[in-house]
């Protein structure tokens, strides 16, 4: 069974009342979701709170959708306002705490040309929200090309333009901290 379909079966479930099938959508996306939402934020316990906050329009919103089998494009939009949402937030309230900014210091341990997380995210961190945004999704997430335009709200041919955008983007800022290409 594909996971599209799959989905779609623990959605009609949901919308049935049956309790189970929403704690194994959470089960099966919470990790993807988390991940994303990480990537777009950078800090964990950030990432915990808003992923927290985009179960919860899930479950509001779960009853009225219409397309079960486009749960995925779905969760991850609603994570993309919830991220917007809180970014939008943070500009108009007046910071009053100093940001604490972590500096990664690369490892030597002989794996060679191999990346590690730390890297990746090291790499990450340094694009541009959009950049950052689709190499997640594609990447990382594994979404389609199709489900990464509907998250995005743009058609597919500028996922890819800003995919190639990113890669490139990516690795001259590893370059630049120090990583090989």
């Amino acid at each position: 069974m594909s996971e599209e379909r799959r989905d779609g079966l623990l959605v009609v479930r949901c919308q049935l009342g049956e309790r189970q099938a929403f704690h194994e959508l959470v089960r099966l996306w919470h990790d993807p979701l988390w991940r994303y939402v990480r990537g777009m934020v950078g800090s964990p316990h950030l990432a915990d709170d808003l992923a927290q906050e985009a179960w919860v329009s899930v479950v509001r919103g779960l009853p009225r959708l219409r397309e079960p089998e486009r749960f995925a494009p779905w969760l991850f939009t609603i994570a993309r306002r919830t991220v917007a949402d809180h970014v939008r937030q943070m500009y108009r309230v007046p910071q009053t705490t100093e940001v604490e900014t972590d500096d990664v210091a690369a490892a030597d341990d002989g794996f060679g040309d191999v990346l590690t997380a730390l890297e990746i995210e090291v790499g990450l961190s340094g694009l541009p929200p959009l950049e950052r945004e689709v190499l997640i999704l594609f990447h990382l997430e594994d979404l389609p090309l199709a489900a990464c335009a509907e998250v995005v709200g743009v058609p597919p041919g500028t996922v890819k333009s800003r995919l190639h955008r990113a890669r490139r983007m990516l690795r001259d800022v590893l370059v630049e901290r120090g990583y090989e290409a």
